[in-house]
Formats: C-alpha cells, structure tokens, sequence
C-alpha cells in the first residue's frame, strides 16, 4: 500500500490558530535576568533607544532607576507617562497609570519590574495584567523580570537561595512573549557590582553578598534564567517549523520518543528513553500508536500496555497515545512534526517468516526515519515480574440476551417479506442483495454472534424461499450453489466487519464517559482544600464508578487507621487490618484475590505517588471470588493515581505549614528569650543595686543621692511593669480574648490622658499636639486606645533625639478621623516599615544597639484592630522621621460637639 503524505507538507493547524491569536496584539519583549542587578533595566532602556532612532514612538510607562546615575541618564530624553497616586493607609504610592498609556497610544511602552504587585485599589491586582491590558489593545511593550520570579521556578529558586520570592508570574506570560533576551552577567562581576554599591547601598549589599548573591546561588538561578530562556525558544522553534509545514528535524534542542507497545521488555525500553533524555538534558515522550488491532488485544497485553504508560508517566515522560494505521509512518510523521531527534524502539521480536509477511516495525522506523537517530533495545523478559498483575481479576460476566437475536429473526423475517415481493420484478440472484441488508442490520444492532445467525438463516431463507426447487432445502441449479456460496461469505465478511465498528464504537463511548468522569474527578480534587474533602471524593468517585464499597486508610501514629468511606464505615475486621497494613507496608495488593492474606473481606490496594506509598484503598462487594475486571483495575488505577496526588498535595502544604508555624514558634521564643533576659534583668538589676545601696550606705549617703536611688527604684520599676503588662497585653491578642469597653469619646481628650501619662518619658522632647475641637466622637475603648497611643509616643522618644519635638495631630477623612504621631528620629528603613508591626521585631537604633522590647508596635496593632480601625508606618516626607496614622471609623449616628473649647496647644512638656 503507498504511503499516504497528504497531510505530511500541510501547516500545523495549531500552530496556524496560535499565529492568528497573535494578529492584532501588540508585541511583548522580557528581557529576563538571573538577579537583580544584571542589567535588565539598562539593556530595556537601550533597546528603547534603539528604537527611538528608528523613529518609533516610544513611552516610558514605569521604570526603576533605583538611584543608579547610569540608569537615570538613560532615561533622560524619553517621554514618560506619570504615575498615578494611590492612598493605601494613609500612604500615597506611584503606580502604573494605565488608562493614560492606553489614551496616549504609543508604539512602544517600557515597562519595568513585570512581577510587581499593585497597590489595592488598582485595577489589577499585578502588573502583569496591566502588561496584558496593553498588549490587547496593540501596543508593544518592552518589560524586565528576574528569574526567581517565575511561578514554576518558585519552589527550585527557594531551595537554592533559601528566599521565598512572594511576587511571581505564571509562566504563560513567558510563553505569550514574542521575544526573550536572556541579560546574562557572570557571578564574579555582580558580586563586582554589588561591592562598588552599583546594585545596593553598601551596608545592604554586604548583607546581600552574604546570604542571596552569594557565587553558588548566583550560578544555579543563572543555569535556570539559562535553560528557561532556551526552553521558550525551543517552543518558538518547534510552532516556526509547524505553521510553515516544515520536515524535521532541526537539531536544534534535543527531544527523546519512545516506542510503547505491549511487547516483552517495554519497561527496559522506558528507562533507557528516561536515562538518554537525562543525559542529554531533553523532553521525553512515550508514544503509543492506536490502531484497529489494538482492540482485540488480550487483558494481559492491555494491562501491560497501561502499566508501561504508567511508568513513564511517573518517571517525567510526557504520555501519548495516536490514532493510526501504519504504526512505523504514524511515529515517524509525529516525530517529524514535533521536532524529536531520536527515537527508542525494541528490538524484532517476530520469527523471520513473520516478518515477511507482516513486515518489521524495527526496520520500517531504519528506514523511514531519516534524520533522527533511532535506538534499537534488546530488552529483557526482566521486567515481567514488574509489568504483571498480583490481583486476580474477575471473569467479564456477559450474560446471554435473547432479544438481539429476535432482533436479528424480525430483520430476516423483514428481508424476506421484501424479497418476496420484489421476486416478481427481479433476478433472484438480485434478492441476495435485500437479504444481505438485514445481516448488516443484525450486526449493528446486536453484534458479531446475532450478525452470524441471521446471516445463516437468511441463507436458509433465501435457499428454501427463491432457490429452485422451491420450498426445499435442494438446489437444483449449479450457479446457484455458488450464488449462495458467495451470498454466505460476503454476509459472514460483511457482518464481522460491522460488528467491528460496532465494537469499537461501543468501547470510544465508554472511553469517553469513562474521561469525562476522570476529568470531573480531577477538576473536584483540584478544588478540595482539605484532607477530608479529598478522601471524601475519592471514596464516592471509586465506588460509584465501579459498584463497590470502599473504605480509604491513612498512615497515623504508626499504624494505619480508616480516615473515609463509602457508604460510611469505620470498621474492620482483624484480617481486614492485618491487610491493609500489610499493603501499606510492602506497597503491595493484599487481601481478597490478592496472593498474601486472601482470607481477608476487602482487596486492599496501595495509593503511591511516584515517592512512596501514602494510603491503602479498601474495596468489597457482597458476591464471592475476585472484585475487578481487567477493565475495571485499570480504571482504578488512573482513579487512584490522581487521588494520591491529591492527598500528597494537602499533606505537604499541612507539613509546610507546620514547619511555617514550628519556626516562627521557635523565632518568637529565640526572641521572648532575648528580651526576658535584656528587658527583665536590666531593671531588676537596677533596683537590686539601688536598694541594695540604700539597705547598707543610707546614713552616710546625702539626701539628694537617697533621692536618686530611689526614684531610679521607681523608675525601673515602672519599667518592669511596662513589659509584664506588654506580655500579659500581647497573650490576650493573640488568644483573642481581647474584648473593648466600647463608649463614645472624644480623640483629644484620651490624647491628653496618653500624653500626662507619658510625661516623664516625653521629658527631654518638646511636644506638638493639633487636634481639632470639631471631629466626631468614636466608638472606642479609651484605656485601649491610651495604651496605643502611650506606646507609640515611647516608641516616638526612644527613636528620636534629645531636644527633637514630637508631634501629634489629628483631622477628619471620608467618614474617619486620622490620628498621627510623627518624631524627628532617622525613620524607618523601607524593608522595614510592615515588618515593625511583627511581634519581638526590633529595628536597629544607630548606634546598633536593639532599643524596646519588640511588642509595643505589635500590641498597637492588635488593640487598634480590634476597636475597628487600622494603623500603619511611614516615613516622613518633608524632613527625616517616622509617621505613625492611626484610622478611627467615625459611627453612623455620632453627637455632634460644639462647644468642645479650643484647640489643644503644648509646645513643650
């Protein structure tokens, strides 16, 4: 039979549909770095430039300089669009104004830092959409990304550099990219940069070298940026070749496809297609041709074929299964399509004069392949034992039906009314043809054994009816006897091949429900966000899907116990458990039909992950012998497959989070421990000493140094009170047993109570209070909100220098009042300014000395939650200092103040 090429020189259709996607989209350029500091920035505003002298109409819509002189130069002579502001508690921050870049409509935007997250009250949440917005609308852009920022690299970049990068990109948008420059830069030369404060100020660039940039990390996400950039090209060079119907390959990437077939030594095949992709550094993929033959393949062979797909699934093959005809020119055209440029197959297995005949799949590939280089393996019988079934299956229990085969005499009965009427007008060698029509029927609607009946009663039907002599089962005639031969075995022909496709079109309906429910499965799994919900849907998935009872069990303390079922239920038997632990421990099917432990009620199967085994699956019903067809353990194979990928999936976030929650256990008591013994032994130290003196000199001592030891006494004391009453304040947040008195009061008056109690502290500052007579009355607790405004004026003074003033202001905004205490200090570091709010967290004072306890802050922001209103850190803008907002919702039904007096006025305390 010629080779069928039709199709071979025609354009990818997917590829022609990803190209038309493209039409009328602008064009994204990334240019992707391996850290920050490389030179996207630089390299984007000098492609920018490069532009610009082509007379393109180029924008800056935002780009970081981060006070880097080269850079800042670079951006003089560009049109940029200005940023809009955004108030986020009481802050203005810059963002992307993207409704002026769209009404400006320029060829060519500029936009820096992809993965930036937008200030709430954005109209997306991260600039990336922003980006897509954009480029809907035509408009390209040019834009920077770091390689830690990758979604799918998140959890590779975090193991090398110890650094959870909060701030990702999916990896679509990387492979929406028309264009990616890789901006490459060896270790030794950022670490270069770093060290003459090119990337960094100095003191944080020391820190940085340290920990982040160190040559090692910058070296593995410098691989990374690396082969990501050479997997997106891969991918452009592969929809290049498809969309103008180009013949590979081109061996420009290496890619490895397998041969998978039920044939002996298919594993062996399979990991030497892992083991040369590996060395190669490739994408593999296990291919499987379907063809007409397949469906008459035995259970053994389709078990096997199904364990081997399988098996390269869960060693990283990418698993294939084609239609086709001509197993060798199917393999060979798709590897030709996709750019493959070797290919594994087994070694001839037919006898010689097999091959003659039914020709050899080895030598077709030789032959046809071309340029790609195909590996012949001599595998083993060695991986039987791996490929074979431990559970016996249960026979396929088709019970006889006797209406196909009244079908089948109604459809002859029919045929021969109509050929006796049509006897009258026709040959008789002609009415064959009315006879032939209803064993085609037969063969449709009932298949191969009611085809076979009628096509043998339609052949006595036809001798005995219009055969001379008629009315006997005699044939007189010699032509005849042959028209009846030939009538018999184009009808046994015929409806073979029709029971055939009405075989295989009984088994692609099964195949597609039996998808469609794995797909929902699947799609319910990925919605389950908790153990229970998992195991929940997989019980009632396997048992409805199979008719069976199902129980599910889990490793816990050591043993394992049952965790969900379906229909509910939560006991077994001593077999039953001696069972399932058997099956969990050796990862191996025990009990019913099983070769260990076959006394037991249920089958208890393992559910592993390509790591181990995680769970067992209990099954029974109330016949006797094995549960499940061969048909029905593959299908809980692939049902159990993707639930203990589910299950594995909630167990490792729980384990993340325990770690999360056992190191910031551990950092808080590292940091209790630090202040107990800073914070509590300071002032018992103080004390011990004054009254100790006190105890033995106080005779001889002048009553002005008595004095002064006892109000260091006082003073120390206070100072302890303040840190029992700050951990005693911090335990009742976080038990949430913080409940406020609530009462309506006006701000200035609890100020005025906050600053008396402050006064020693506020002593050496000179103190500034504005608060207006007229704001609105809050619902609030006042000794609460004292407390908060006590320890941001001691968190004020501690911060600031002698001498420097202190000021406290208040104002109405939008139906809240603002209350704000700002210092004259050095301010807050910007990595900082969140982090402040955090419990025992202490920012360095300048002299590098840790000043308060850490918890101040931290109650203030506890304390202000819980009355409603929310509280946060900035850094002044019209000189140095900090800024402390707090925002106080104003009650819907308020009493309005009149006579209040006049505004409050200290200048100094």
């Amino acid at each position: 039979m010629p080779e069928d090429r039709s199709n071979e020189n025609r354009p990818s259709p997917d590829a022609l549909l990803e190209h038309a996607e493209r039409e009328g989209r602008g064009r994204l350029r990334i240019f992707l770095g391996a850290a920050p500091g490389v030179g996207k920035t630089y390299e984007m505003l000098m492609s920018g430039r490069a532009r610009l002298a082509d007379g393109i109409d180029v924008v800056i819509g935002v780009v970081e300089t981060h006070g880097r002189k080269e850079t800042q130069a670079l951006v003089e002579g560009y049109e940029v669009i200005a940023r809009r502001k955004v108030d986020y508690k009481g802050r203005f921050l810059d963002e992307m104004d993207i409704d002026a870049i769209l009404a400006r409509r320029p060829a060519l935007v500029l936009v820096d830092e992809l993965a930036h997250t937008n200030a709430p009250g954005s109209r997306h949440p991260k600039r990336y959409l922003d980006v897509q917005e954009i480029l809907a609308r035509g408009i390209d852009v040019y834009t920077t990304l770091n390689i830690q920022h990758v979604e799918s690299l998140n959890d590779v970049v975090a193991q090398i550099t110890r650094v959870r990068v909060r701030e990702t990109v999916p990896d679509s948008i990387i492979d929406q990219a028309d264009d990616v420059e890789i901006i490459d830069l060896t270790p030794d030369d950022l670490i270069k940069r770093l060290e003459e404060g090119k990337v960094y100020f100095p003191n944080t660039a020391q820190r940085a070298i340290e920990n982040y940039f160190s040559s090692g990390n910058l070296t593995a996400l410098r691989e990374l940026a690396l082969r990501r950039t050479a997997q997106r090209v891969d991918e452009q060079l592969l929809n290049h070749m498809q969309s103008h119907a180009i013949q590979g390959p081109w061996a420009a990437g290496e890619r490895v496809l397998v041969c998978v077939d039920p044939r002996p030594g298919g594993a062996a095949r399979i990991r030497y297609a892992r083991r040369l992709a590996d060395r190669l550094r490739a994408p593999w993929t296990a291919l499987h041709v379907d063809t007409p033959r397949s469906a008459g393949m035995s259970e053994e062979d389709k078990d096997r074929l199904a364990t081997l797909m399988r098996l390269a699934e869960q060693l990283g093959a990418e698993a294939t299964t084609i239609p086709g005809q001509n197993v060798a020119q199917d393999i060979v055209r798709h590897a030709t399509a996709n750019n493959f440029t070797h290919i594994v197959v087994g070694r001839p297995t037919r006898s010689r004069w097999r091959e003659l005949i039914e020709g050899s799949l080895t030598y077709d590939l030789i032959r046809n392949a071309g340029d790609i280089s195909v590996h012949v393996i001599s595998g083993t019988e060695r991986d039987a034992e791996a490929t074979s079934r431990r559970v016996k299956a249960a026979a396929e229990q088709k019970q006889f039906q006797i209406w196909p085969y009244l079908l089948a005499t109604t459809y002859v009965a029919g045929s021969l009314a109509l050929s006796a009427v049509l006897d009258q007008f026709l040959d008789v060698r002609n009415l064959a043809i009315v006879f032939l029509l209803g064993v085609l029927t037969s063969a449709v609607a009932g298949g191969l054994w009611p085809a076979l009946y009628a096509c043998f009663l339609s052949a006595l039907a036809f001798n005995y009816f219009f055969l001379e002599p008629r009315y006997t089962l005699t044939i007189r005639d010699p032509e005849s006897i042959v028209a009846l031969a030939v009538f018999l075995a184009v009808a046994v022909i015929a409806s073979n091949l029709a029971a055939r496709m009405q075989r295989q079109a009984v088994a692609a309906r099964s195949r597609a429900r039996a998808t469609e429910d794995i797909y929902l499965f699947s799609k319910k799994l990925a919605g389950a966000g908790t153990l229970d919900d998992v195991l929940w849907a997989t019980a009632f998935q396997i048992a409805s899907m199979l008719k069976l009872r199902v129980v599910l069990l889990l490793p816990e303390n050591g043993t394992i116990t049952v965790k969900a079922g379906y229909p509910p239920d939560d006991t077994l038997a001593e077999a039953d458990i001696a069972a399932a632990r058997w099956a969990w421990e050796h990862n191996r099917a025990a009990g019913r039909g099983a070769d260990t432990l076959p006394g037991a009620k249920r089958l208890y199967l393992p559910l592993r992950t390509g790591r181990t085994a995680i769970g067992v699956v209990g099954l029974d019903n109330d016949k006797q012998g094995p549960l499940l067809t061969p048909e029905q353990q593959r299908l809980l194979d692939a049902l159990a497959d993707q639930a203990a990928v589910a299950i594995e999936r909630i167990q490792l976030v729980a384990d993340v989070d325990r770690a999360k929650l056992a190191a910031e256990a551990d950092r808080l008591r590292s940091a209790l421990l630090t202040s107990i013994s800073h914070d509590l032994k300071t002032p018992l130290s103080a004390i011990m000493g004054a009254a100790g003196t006190l105890k033995e000199f106080a005779p001889d001592l002048p009553e002005q140094d008595r004095a002064e030891l006892l109000s260091t006494v006082i003073d120390e004391s206070e100072r302890l009170n303040r840190f029992i009453a700050n951990l005693l304040d911090m335990t009742k947040i976080e038990s949430g047993a913080m409940e406020p008195n609530y009462a309506l009061h006006y701000v200035g008056d609890v100020v005025g109570t906050a600053l008396n109690r402050a006064r020693k502290i506020t002593s050496g500052h000179k103190i500034e209070v504005d608060i207006p007579p007229d704001l609105p009355m809050l619902k609030l607790d006042p000794v609460l909100f004292e407390q908060v405004l006590f320890n941001l004026l001691d968190n004020a003074s501690k911060y600031s220098p002698p001498g420097s003033t202190i000021r406290v202001q208040g104002w109405a905004d939008n139906g809240s009042v603002m209350v704000q205490i700002m210092d004259e200090g050095l301010g807050i570091p910007a990595q900082d300014l969140e982090r402040v709010f955090d419990t025992f967290y202490r920012v360095r004072k300048g002299d590098q000395v840790r000043a308060g306890t850490g918890l101040g802050l931290s109650i203030c922001r506890g304390f202000v939650e819980s009355m409603g209103g929310t509280i946060s850190a900035a850094n002044r803008t019209d000189r140095l200092g900090a800024a402390f907002t707090i925002r106080m919702p104003v009650p819907t039904e308020a009493p309005d103040i009149d006579n209040r007096g006049e505004e409050t006025s200290m200048d100094q305390l």
